[in-house]
């Protein structure tokens, strides 16, 4: 019977946010992304349902930017 993963490494956060480890790892740092130290070596984890909010955050505060007329279409994307 297939058991269901419910937390998730920074490596594959990154690569589903489509950002380095780096940059994944600096979401955990700043409180932007909630995860947990696990193990003796204090490996962080995520669990799916709090990547699951972190994207709908960025969701919404991305439809308040754009209806503010604050988001720069102008930046580099990437």
């Amino acid at each position: 019977m297939p058991v269901e993963v419910r937390f998730l490494p920074l490596t594959d956060v990154a690569e589903i946010l489509n950002v380095s480890s780096a940059q994944a790892r600096a979401l955990v740092r700043s409180g932007e992304l909630r995860a947990i130290k696990v193990g003796g070596r204090g490996q962080w984890r995520v669990e799916k349902t709090e990547l699951e909010k972190y994207i709908q955050r960025m969701y919404e505060q991305t439809q308040r930017d754009v209806k503010a007329d604050n988001f720069d279409f102008d930046a580099p994307i990437g």
